[in-house]
């Protein structure tokens, strides 16, 4: 049976609510469906928003007011450390797949950015992001960019493999710009970025929306650094979250409302986005597609997630409640649950239960403490070594043993392979190349063979038209002469029916005429004449009787 859950976690500056919830606890786990329960809580704890990411085996927590990162086991369902860092963290996020993540983005107070290795006792590559905060990071599916938004109002795009690298070649383009510094920089906005999302597609054509305090929203090609559309907003959006199919996106306002903006809903907008001409000209949600609580229950969102089948939006609140909403419905559903205070984060965890779900090739059993030797000391934070560190370590276990598999299930991953790939996959290109070769050199040596037989197929192709004229011109004589046995039929049947008709009239006379006769010697011998009813009409008074009959066999006759 699929199971899906969702974790949340609040800030303790928030004033307190009665709930069923732990007051002690600062992480829950909530089963959704198919029976709501709290599951488990995680003590100590107190975040902002954006500053919580959550792994398989492990959820990491930036604490309020500390520069250190609570890191919880999920699989003992306790605190396993506490990790220092030398400034305060104000965002989170982990690079690579929810199984298997192993890198955690950190974004702190001072504008810089840490990668922390969590299986690699080795210290976090730091770089110098912004002038402010950075307070939203976000990593796109393929794992290759990191987007970072700050409050200085720029949004940067770097390239993960680049800052992860132990070197930096000393025969780099001097046109190029440096590894260390970002790709893209977004600076349409003109106040701090509260949220930034990044679209679910692997592929080139993925976007990425950042959301402001200027009350706008912007719709990016962050590979180019295009702009695609500018949304003006009724007010700050403080949280940002995408459908599943990316075919809209929910914004939290503070006052507790969530809008609905729906690519394809407004017929100009979809195609703005398409057109570069139109581009330029904002478009403002349809005011129907915001969705209201109740007064009485009115309360900032600070967080949003969408369930796995897209048809419920669940939103976290300052005044500590969990609320769903009905997608399809447009408008608030129920109350889910509580917590002791201000629900600052809320992730909707993949569903468990699929059959045949693969476990991850690795497992994390403990997140490894980084360590402190050259970072923050100098002030040109761009330098790192010339290679891999001597003291570099990685740290994992094999989830299930190392074993051969089968043709079968060999090729079945490999066909899964070539389905998810954001690409074509290079072994399935070269299989391709070389097919096409083959039948190349196999239509070359053809060439001579079919320019012999060129000719027959040409005599081949006149006969058969030959037949083909012939065929129909037997079908057209094979109706006509279905038609004229019809005709001659029907001839034969008319003339069958005139020819009974006479018999009979023939019949009918010489009856007569043999009455008439009988009748004339039974009057001559002084008998009586019966007369049917038929032959009334022979005799028009005495004496005439004869005269009568004779005169009506005469025309009879005559009429024969």
């Amino acid at each position: 049976m699929l199971t899906e859950s969702f974790i949340i976690s609040i800030s303790g500056s928030g004033k307190a609510t009665t709930g069923t919830a732990n007051k002690d606890g600062g992480i829950h786990i909530h089963e959704y469906q198919p029976f709501p329960v709290l599951r488990s809580s995680f003590k100590k704890s107190s975040t902002l928003p954006n500053c919580l990411a959550v792994s398989a085996s492990h959820v990491f927590a930036a604490q309020v007011d500390k520069a250190v990162i609570h890191v919880y086991d999920r699989e003992r369902g306790n605190q396993e450390a506490t990790v220092p860092f030398p400034e305060k963290i104000s965002s989170l996020a982990l690079i690579g797949q929810y199984d298997g993540a192993g890198i955690l983005a950190l974004g702190t107070e001072g504008g810089r950015v840490l990668l922390w290795e969590v299986r690699c006792q080795v210290e976090p590559d730091a770089r110098i992001m912004a002038e402010r905060a950075t307070t939203c990071l976000a990593v796109e599916p393929s794992c290759n960019f990191l987007l970072t938004g700050s409050a200085d109002s720029s949004v940067h795009v770097w390239s993960i493999s680049a800052l992860l690298s132990f070197s930096i070649s000393s025969s780099h383009d001097a046109n190029q710009s440096s590894p260390l510094s970002p790709q893209r920089t977004l600076s349409n906005h003109r106040a701090g970025i509260t949220a930034l999302i990044v679209g679910h597609s692997p592929s080139s054509a993925n976007v990425a929306i950042s959301a402001a305090r200027d009350s706008t929203c912007l719709l990016w090609d962050y590979r180019s650094g295009t702009l695609l559309h500018t949304f003006l907003l009724s007010g700050p959006a403080l949280c940002l979250v995408l459908d599943p199919a990316d075919r809209a996106f929910y914004a939290g306002y503070e006052d507790g409302s969530i809008q609905l903006i729906d690519f394809y809903k407004q017929h100009t907008l979809y195609r703005s986005i398409d057109n570069a001409e139109l581009r330029a000209t904002p478009t403002q949600p349809l005011p129907t597609d915001r969705w209201s609580l109740p007064a009485e229950i009115a309360s900032a969102a600070l967080c949003l997630d969408v369930s796995y089948d897209g048809t419920t939006v669940l939103s976290g609140h300052q005044n500590g409640k969990v609320y769903t909403w009905d997608i399809t419905r447009g408008r608030y559903r129920a109350h889910f649950a509580d917590a002791a205070s201000s629900i600052t984060n809320i992730r909707m965890l993949p569903p468990a239960g699929f059959p045949n779900q693969l476990s991850p090739a690795l497992k994390t059993l403990k997140a490894v403490k980084p360590r402190y030797e050259n970072s923050f000391t100098g002030s040109d934070m761009s330098l790192v070594g010339s290679g891999i560190p001597e003291t570099y370590a990685f740290t994992a276990q094999l989830s299930s043993s190392v074993h051969r598999s089968s043709a079968a299930s060999s090729a079945m991953l490999s066909f899964e392979h070539a389905l998810t790939h954001c690409l074509f996959p290079l072994d399935l290109l070269d299989d391709g190349r070389a097919q096409l070769a083959t039948l190349s050199s196999t239509s070359k040596s053809g060439t001579g063979r079919s320019g012999r037989a060129r000719g027959g197929d040409e005599a081949e192709e006149s006969e058969v038209e030959t037949l083909r004229r012939q065929l129909r011109l037997v079908h057209a004589m094979q109706t006509a002469h279905m038609e004229h046995a019809i005709e001659l039929g029907d001839e034969l049947l008319r003339i069958q029916d005139a020819d009974r008709r006479k018999r009979r009239m023939k019949k009918l006379g010489r009856l007569k005429r043999m009455r008439l006769e009988t009748n004339r010697r039974q009057r001559e011998m002084g008998g009586v004449v019966e007369k049917r009813p038929d032959e009334m009409d022979l005799d028009n008074g005495g004496g005439s009787g004869g005269a009568g009959a004779s005169s009506s066999t005469e025309e009879f006759s005559g009429s024969e």
